[in-house]
C-alpha cells in the first residue's frame, strides 16, 4: 500500500529539468487569456552567441527546422508533452533523434526561447526547471578581490523564480 502511494506521488510530482543554458531569463512566461490572445508562451534567455543548448529532459526530436526565418527544435519528452527551443543558430539534433537530458541539441543566437506544451495547453517552463540555490554575493566590477562563492546546489522549483 505504501509503495503504491509512493509511486502515485512520484508520478504526480512535476519534473525537475535542467535549464537549457546557464543564462538569465530576460522575458518570463505570461499565460494568454485565450488560445489566440497575446501572451508570452515560454521563457526567453540572453546567452552568449554560440552557447551550447542542452536538452532539458530526455525525449525524441519531432521537429528541427525553420519557421518564418527562425530555427526551432521540438522534443517530445512525454506523451503529448513537447519542449520547444527557438531562435537557434544551429542544430545538432535532427528529427527522429533520441536525446538524453543534458545532451547538446543546438547552438544559441544571442536569444533563446524555451516553451513547454501539454497538448494545446502552454505550461510555465520556470515551474519545471531546477535552479541554483546557494550563497549570493556581490562581485567587484574590477574583479580584483573576488572571494570563493562557497557551496551552492541545484534544487527543483516549486513555483516561479523569486525576483
Amino acid at each position: 500500500m505504501i509503495a503504491a502511494l509512493l509511486v502515485v506521488a512520484a508520478l504526480a510530482a512535476p519534473p525537475c529539468w535542467h535549464p537549457p543554458v546557464e543564462s538569465v531569463v530576460t522575458d518570463a512566461f505570461r499565460a494568454p487569456a485565450c488560445t489566440w490572445c497575446p501572451g508570452h508562451r515560454g521563457l526567453e534567455y540572453r546567452p552568449l552567441l554560440g552557447t551550447p543548448v542542452r536538452a532539458v529532459a530526455p525525449g525524441t526530436v519531432t521537429f528541427a527546422g525553420v519557421v518564418a526565418g527562425t530555427k526551432y527544435l521540438v522534443i517530445e519528452v512525454a506523451p503529448g508533452q513537447k519542449v520547444t527551443y527557438g531562435m537557434l543558430a544551429s542544430f545538432v539534433a535532427r528529427a527522429g533523434d533520441r536525446v538524453v537530458q543534458g545532451q547538446v541539441v543546438g547552438r544559441s543566437t544571442a536569444r533563446l526561447f524555451l516553451g513547454v506544451r501539454q497538448g494545446n495547453h502552454y505550461l510555465d517552463p520556470a515551474s519545471l526547471l531546477e535552479r541554483r540555490l546557494g550563497p549570493l554575493r556581490l562581485v567587484p566590477v574590477d574583479r580584483r578581490t573576488v572571494r570563493p562563492a562557497g557551496s551552492s546546489r541545484w534544487a527543483c522549483a516549486t513555483g516561479p523564480p523569486a525576483r
